[in-house]
């Protein structure tokens, strides 16, 4: 599926609950935030290996897929309601990033570049 199909299904689940009335861009980037915390939660207090293990676990794999799809839900949302070309947008930030983060000053290195 691409965006634009995910964005016809998400809309029309969305109106058929009558829902817009919740999805202000402020409830919307709650809902990301909070969905990305549930994600966070699963991996809290884990080691590496543990966290290797969850996504390994057919059980535990389902549960970060849920995660993963309700925050992509809310960022899907957010950018359907307001006309932002996620794609667009990507790419947009990649090349700053590029720009940024030059393969030779960064390759290796997770400092930021303000640092």
């Amino acid at each position: 599926m691409q965006f634009d199909d995910l964005n016809k299904e998400i809309r029309e689940f969305c109106e058929t609950r009558d829902w817009s009335q919740y999805h202000s861009p402020k409830d919307l980037a709650i809902g990301l935030s909070t969905e990305s915390n549930e994600l966070l939660d699963i991996f809290r207090f884990k080691s590496q290996r543990e966290q290797l293990e969850i996504i390994s676990n057919p059980d535990r794999q389902s549960e970060v897929e849920d995660e993963l799809a309700d925050v992509l839900f809310f960022l899907l949302r957010f950018a359907d309601l307001h006309d932002i070309d996620l794609e667009d947008a990507l790419e947009t930030k990649i090349e700053k990033n590029r720009e940024r983060y030059p393969k030779e000053e960064y390759e290796s290195s997770n400092r930021k570049y303000n640092e």
